[in-house]
């Protein structure tokens, strides 16, 4: 079994290890939105030192799917697959001196998650994401550096999702590179909308890179098709040819090998997923799996000051 394989079962197996510090869960709020018009529950997580060092500041991530990336919803959820349990691993990285910690802020998708998620669409068609976007940076985004202490500017606010949520995470730091310094898209959905955000925003841009980092990934198979990676590298070869550099404020990386049964056991998936996981990455446990990726590349740890 390759190295890199190896990592990634380790840390999908993050809840048989112990840390001697654990950060803590907020209570879910339904925070009300003018800009979405309704409610839209949000989960916060907050990082070992949040209560430890009072006067520390940190990093924050926002996170798509909201009810299917934390801990917190359990094993179950996401079809069976469960979920991405993201917090677990921002807390053994950290712990390991890996990345930095950062404060989790995850919000939920809704029976609009496509309309919001879809990002620019082919028909001009973009009030609902525009909607998404405007609850995210005026509403949301305020209230949260109101409430905790965060380090509000550009370079030290993010934002994931997989699928829809990876077109939408790269579309809104394409549309506010002063709000969010970092994106990352796993397993992104780019065949969506005639594959507009390819086509319509990158191919047509002749100005130089945007001031943000991006991470981008995707597995070889999803049981119905590629997992986008044939996409995901034409997004990867147009940020490359407008000017991000690899390894230095873009990361893609390719799942070039799906698990076998035998490297798959230790999840306990029901039957049916047992088989399907052998086949398809498109799915929260591939997810769970490869999120250490892009918290490493997007949140570093801090070099240690010269004496």
């Amino acid at each position: 079994m390759h190295l890199p394989l190896l990592l990634s079962l380790a840390l999908g197996a993050a809840s048989l290890q112990v840390h001697a510090a654990t950060g803590r869960f907020v209570e879910p709020e339904s925070l009300p939105s003018e800009a979405l018009g309704t409610n839209r529950t949000v989960r916060i997580w907050l990082p070992p030192s949040y209560d430890a060092a009072a006067d520390r500041r940190f990093p924050v991530l926002y996170l798509h799917d909201g009810q299917n990336v934390l801990s917190s919803a359990g094993p179950h959820v996401a079809f069976g697959w469960g979920n991405w349990e993201v917090d677990k691993s921002v807390e053994r990285l950290a712990a390991e001196g890996r990345m930095r910690e950062i404060i989790l802020v995850a919000i939920d998708n809704t029976r609009q998650r496509f309309p919001e998620y879809r990002g620019p669409s082919a028909g001009g068609e973009d009030s609902v994401y525009q909607a998404y976007r405007r609850f995210l940076i005026e509403e949301l985004k305020p209230m949260i550096d109101r409430r905790y202490r965060t380090l509000p500017d550009a370079a030290n606010t993010g934002v994931m999702g997989s699928s829809l949520g990876g077109i939408v995470s790269l579309a809104l730091a394409w549309d506010r590179p002063d709000v969010f310094g970092l994106a990352a898209s796993v397993s992104g959905a780019f065949q969506v909308e005639q594959k507009h955000f390819l086509g319509h925003v990158l191919k047509t841009h002749r100005d130089g890179p945007k001031p943000f980092r991006i991470y981008l990934d995707s597995g070889i198979s999803s049981g119905r098709g590629d997992d986008g990676r044939t996409n995901t590298l034409a997004v990867a070869n147009e940020l490359r040819r407008i000017g991000w550099v690899d390894g230095v404020n873009l990361k893609h990386h390719l799942d070039e090998v799906p698990l076998t049964a035998e490297q798959l056991a230790p999840f306990n998936l029901p039957p049916d997923k047992l088989k399907e996981a052998q086949t398809a990455q498109h799915n929260e446990l591939y997810w769970r799996l490869r999120v250490w990726r892009p918290l490493e590349f997007l949140f570093p740890p801090q070099k240690s000051a010269t004496p």
